[in-house]
């Protein structure tokens, strides 16, 4: 291995591990997003480093972007594609990377005014893979320069690129858990302020309840909101 070449290994060893110092971070997942897209630039070099996830709310799924370091308002905008559709939808389907010398010459790429007007050259796609081979998006770097991008390169963007993929899986599941356990907190809340209320104003169980949830549409409050009001109160008397 050359100086040259010993060194750019060095840059790009170091570069992984501050990705993934990055990605391992304690983050809601729209800064998870916008920390691997900007560190991933940084350690690069590239023009523009973009993240896009399939959005399984919509039917039938699209893929959207949902992250990106640069401030291009024409990058910037709300932009989603069908899951074959473009670099992105080949990317998604053939689980591998794909790159492009020129993405103004290529028949997969779509959004050629919008590379055109950023002066937008060279591509690499990289699939967000977790351990059971399911991608969840794709990682795309763009360059203003015609660039082959090599193995080690590839290698690294790879890397990144599936580590980002389990932590945003972390990150969901971590957000639907406590989802699950506010709403279960919450129900738990409620059943005690109904208790309260049947007790200390004979309703039933289900006026108890109703009574509660009308409260809570006439303040604009949660039902957990009033639960603990009805609940403070009974504590105080």
């Amino acid at each position: 291995m050359s100086d040259l070449e010993q060194k750019t290994s060095d840059q790009y060893i170091k570069g992984l591990m501050d990705i993934s110092r990055a990605i391992t971070s304690d983050l809601y997942l729209e800064d998870l997003l916008k920390l691997i897209v900007m560190v991933t630039a940084n350690v690069t070099g590239v023009a523009i480093c973009s993240l896009w996830l399939i959005d399984e709310s919509k039917q039938p799924p699209k893929i959207r972007l949902k992250a990106t370091q640069t401030i291009s308002p024409e990058y910037l905008q709300d932009r989603s594609l069908n899951l074959n559709e473009g670099v992105v939808g080949a990317v998604l389907n053939k689980k591998s990377p794909i790159t492009i010398k020129n993405v103004m010459r290529s028949k997969r790429f779509k959004e050629k005014a919008m590379a055109r007007k950023l002066g937008l050259v060279s591509m690499a796609g990289i699939p967000l893979r977790l351990k059971d081979n399911r991608v969840i998006g794709v990682l795309n770097c763009f360059t203003k320069t015609p660039h082959d991008f090599s193995k080690m390169e590839l290698n690294l963007l790879r890397t990144v690129a599936n580590q980002a993929a389990v932590a945003i899986l972390n990150t969901e599941l971590m957000v639907q858990t406590q989802v699950i356990q506010e709403e279960l907190e919450t129900r738990k809340l409620v059943d005690r302020a109904k208790e309260i209320l049947m007790t200390r104003r004979g309703k039933s169980g289900e006026a108890a309840y109703r009574w509660i949830q009308k409260r809570s549409m006439s303040t604009r409050q949660s039902m957990r909101r009033v639960a603990e009001a009805i609940i403070l109160s009974a504590e105080l008397d």
